[in-house]
This record gives structure tokens, sequence and C-alpha cells, in this order.
């Protein structure tokens, strides 16, 4: 059962699944544990830390993980999170309507220009069909260029660097 669907002109019909951490663990094992997804924070997982974390993410109610499907072939991760609910609503001034999310994008078969663009504006799109969410947060590991590169490129606003025991967070944010 789809979480949300759309047609993305050019690339495909876009779907969020709830991410099921058996059903999908092999999937996203395979992603998170690759050098490139360093900021993602499990490279050194095992297949069953894996799982637990993805177990954990499915028991909240503040929190969601979804697998992101382009035409059913699995195209990345996306998780949301209510800031209030979550430690990084403890490094900044939460507002009503935040709504956190990440965005992990599995290693493309090829580059298609625009990829990631047209998914952000679905997930844009996705979190902003509730009409309590005002602002989508961000927090990125300000070390991640790349990231920073993308969330700017993507219209957020960048607040402040805050030191959380993970990472150097970069908060960013992107209004209504």
């Amino acid at each position: 059962m789809s979480a949300y669907t759309e047609e993305l002109p050019g690339l495909g019909r876009f779907a969020l699944v709830p991410l099921d951490p058996t059903e999908h663990l092999d999937t996203v094992y395979v992603w998170v544990t690759q050098p490139r997804a360093e900021f993602w924070g499990m490279t050194g997982y095992t297949r069953d830390e894996v799982r637990e974390v993805y177990e954990f993410v499915d028991g909240l109610t503040t929190h969601h993980a979804y697998l992101m499907l382009l035409d059913e072939v699995p195209a990345g991760i996306f998780q949301t999170y209510e800031p209030a609910a979550d430690p990084i609503g403890e490094f900044y001034p939460v507002r009503d309507g935040d709504f956190g999310i990440h965005l992990f994008m599995a290693p493309a078969a090829r580059e298609i220009p625009g990829f990631t663009g047209a998914i952000a504006g679905a997930l844009t799109r996705f979190v902003f069909q509730e009409p309590g969410r005002r602002r989508i947060v961000v927090e990125p590991d300000a070390r991640n260029e790349r990231a920073l590169r993308r969330w700017k490129r993507l219209g957020f606003t960048f607040g402040a660097v805050v030191q959380t025991p993970q990472k150097p967070a970069q908060l960013a944010f992107l209004e209504r």
C-alpha cells in the first residue's frame, strides 16, 4: 500500500511505501553500508542492526520511514519526523508546523538530469499536503557538501550549525 504516488513527467510513477524492516532489508542494507552512505551513519552496521533501527522507527508515531520507488524500482529512503519529538528539537527553537525529513538517494545505475529535483518536488508536495505543516526542517551533516548543495539548490534557507552528539548539523528550512 502506497502512502503517496505521483506521475513524474519524463521519469515515471513515483511512490512512497512504508519501509518494511524485514521485507526491504536486503535492499536497504546494501545502500546504507556502502562508503558513499557515510553521512547516513550506518556504514559499520550489521544486517541485524540496520533491521533493528528500522523496526524502532516503525514503532514510533512521530517518525516514519518510506522506501521511494520509481516505476516500482527502489530509488531511495525518505524519513520523516516531528522535530519536537526528536533529539534535533533540543538544538533549535521548534515552531508549530515544523516537520523534519531525511533523504537518502540510492546509487544510480545511470545519471538522469533533474532526477533529484523531481523527487524532491514530489516529496515536498507529499509533506505539504498536510495543512498543518508549515516548514520543512533538514539537518544534514555540515561536512556533507553534496547534501548542502542539494538543499540550497532546492530552495532551503540555511540556519545555524549545531553540534549534536552524532555530528555538526547544518539546520536548513523550507517554508510552505
